[in-house]
């Protein structure tokens, strides 16, 4: 396996398509077995795979100039910012 930052990917798979092994840090895991528990879920790869997906629609909606909000429930808006 080659590694690529904390990432290790399979060798014969340079498209990044099979699965990958990440190691997290410890406040990086902390934080994700805290989401887990406050979405009542022990699949960690898809809380992963949430986070990620929100970071590509923020990333998306800036490449064509648009921006991404949250609204609080006083009506508040505030920018996502990566």
């Amino acid at each position: 396996m080659d590694d690529v930052g904390d990432i290790a990917m399979r060798d014969g798979d340079p498209r990044g398509l099979g699965p990958v092994t990440i190691e997290l840090n410890r406040t990086l895991a902390e934080l994700l077995a805290r989401l887990c528990v406050e979405l009542e879920t022990d699949d960690a790869t898809g809380v992963m795979s949430r986070a990620i997906g929100l970071l590509d629609l923020a990333q998306q909606t800036r490449r064509r100039g648009g921006r991404l909000c949250f609204i609080n429930e006083r009506g508040e808006v505030a920018d996502v910012i990566f």
